[in-house]
């Protein structure tokens, strides 16, 4: 864990903490949502047709129909991953949901450490807010009280790979390995299958590793704003700062990415001390709460 902790303090800037915020964090980044039917929270949409182009750095689901089992390399133990994603969803790394609804979904990324999970989940529980949890498999395996917690609250548990690598630097078999050991390794410590949602460690995706994402069953989703309450208050950021990073790009389906860990330095943990002011917000703003099956399911 002192390697991962590290990691969140390297040049990149971005760590296990970053959860994967290895692109950059200016909102503006983020394409412009393709016009899509209006969400619903009973009935599934008919399927926007998004860009297929690469989306610009910055940083679920009806079950689906089961697949064969596939076992990863290296004597990583088997998972069973779902139907390959095909259609509009498949290859995009998705910055936001597409809906012209006041939708927007909480996530948090689970690697570096546990400290804040308590106080997130009080404050959820507290505001009746759904949100998503991406889990690596070292997490559940270093924090199990904390992922079964999560789990156990109902909160949408997605796949964050094992040991949150820059997967464009790895191998296909590697890039497998990773996503379905992270899926059993979830799986067998809270009884909940992540499929279909992924998320990139660092953003770091690009066409090859989509495609295997999306052959393995998964969905990437990416985030709409970085709140930077990661880099703690040694990082110059304050609770005032994150809440004012997630209203600054607020826009119907806007994905938030957010932490459960603490900063390594100085033991902060922004996003959870802000998470009540910044649900007020957005409610007064007229804005609802989603996890990401609203995006992988097209209902609000």
């Amino acid at each position: 864990m002192l390697l991962l902790s590290r990691l969140v303090l390297s040049g990149m800037g971005l760590g296990i903490l970053a959860a994967c915020a290895g692109g950059s964090a200016n909102p503006s980044a983020t394409p412009t949502a393709p016009t899509s039917p209006r969400l619903s929270t009973s009935s599934p949409a008919p399927s926007p047709r998004p860009s297929t182009t690469s989306p610009a750095p910055s940083a679920p689901a009806s079950a689906p129909s089961a697949a064969p089992t596939v076992t990863p390399s290296h004597g990583a133990p088997p998972a069973a991953t779902a139907a390959p994603v095909t259609g509009w969803l498949a290859g995009k790394d998705w910055t936001y949901i597409p809906t012209s609804q006041h939708l927007v979904a909480l996530t948090f990324d689970a690697g570096a450490n546990a400290d804040a999970v308590p106080s997130i989940l009080g404050t959820l529980e507290h505001a009746n807010v759904p949100a998503t949890f991406f889990l690596t498999g070292n997490f559940v395996r270093d924090f199990p009280t904390s992922a079964r917690a999560i789990a156990e609250a109902g909160y949408r548990i997605g796949d964050h790979t094992i040991t949150h690598p820059h997967l464009t630097q790895h191998s296909d078999a590697a890039i497998r390995q990773e996503i379905l050991g992270a899926a059993h390794q979830i799986t067998a410590v809270t009884g909940k299958n992540p499929a279909p949602l992924f998320r990139f460690p660092y953003a770091d995706a690009d066409e090859r590793v989509i495609s295997i994402a999306n052959s393995l069953g998964y969905v990437p989703v990416r985030w709409t704003v970085d709140t930077l309450g990661w880099k703690g208050t040694s990082g110059h950021i304050t609770p005032k700062i994150v809440i004012s990073r997630v209203l600054g790009a607020l826009r119907p389906g806007e994905i938030v990415l957010m932490h459960v860990g603490s900063t390594p330095d100085d033991h902060s943990t922004l996003d959870a001390d802000a998470l009540p002011q910044l649900i007020r917000q957005l409610k007064a703003r007229g804005y609802s709460f989603v996890t990401l099956d609203a995006l992988t399911q097209g209902t609000g």
